[in-house]
């Protein structure tokens, strides 16, 4: 018998799936990643992933679900800073932190819904729905502040760090978003 400590802090199997699978499919794509490769990194025998998860599809839904609990976890973290400049601020601070991922595999959000944009399986109203809670909350943030822009602003900080993400990919450079996150800083401290 497992003791419910214990249980809360080691992730099932389903939960290791989805983790994997958001990890893979950013490093390889959806139409490069298989199951196995998926198993294999969730630790998990490729058989009993047909017990989660019936169809690969499944499992991309999963892996946007979790990049969706990744995102409210974030936020959480992020609503205990007093104000809302310290907020988006620290926002930047974590894309910037993350931009050797960046510049090997992208953003894992954005390049997912890059992909899955081109495809008619309706995953990509499933990924789009993430992307526009981090819009909603910049937002809300950026409405703090006194703004009547604040969806505008959003949109712009948003797209601002896609747009960045896309660069820093593509050359390889992390130090892009370095200097990036620097300027939209700048550019936060401005609107206040």
């Amino acid at each position: 018998m497992t003791d419910s400590k214990s249980a809360r802090r080691a992730p099932g199997k389903r939960e290791r799936l989805a983790a994997a699978a958001a990890q893979v499919l950013h490093e390889k794509g959806v139409e490069q990643t298989t199951l196995a490769d998926i198993a294999r990194a969730a630790d998990v025998p490729v058989g009993n992933v047909y017990y989660y998860f019936k169809t690969k599809n499944e499992l991309v839904e999963a892996a946007i679900q979790a990049h969706g609990r990744s995102l409210q976890g974030l936020i959480e973290q992020l609503d205990a800073l007093p104000t809302p400049q310290e907020r988006l601020k620290a926002l930047l601070a974590g894309w910037i932190g993350q931009r050797e991922l960046t510049a090997k595999y992208g953003c894992p959000t954005g390049s997912l819904a890059s992909e899955l944009d081109k495809r008619a399986d309706g995953l990509d109203a499933s990924i789009a729905e993430v992307m526009r809670r981090l819009v909603d909350w910049a937002a809300g943030q950026f409405a703090e502040m006194g703004r009547a822009d604040s969806r505008e602003l959003a949109v712009a900080l948003v797209a601002a760090y896609q747009g960045i993400s896309l660069l820093t990919n593509t050359l390889r450079a992390p130090e892009l978003m370095v200097t990036e996150g620097e300027r939209l800083e700048r550019w936060i401290d401005s609107l206040a």
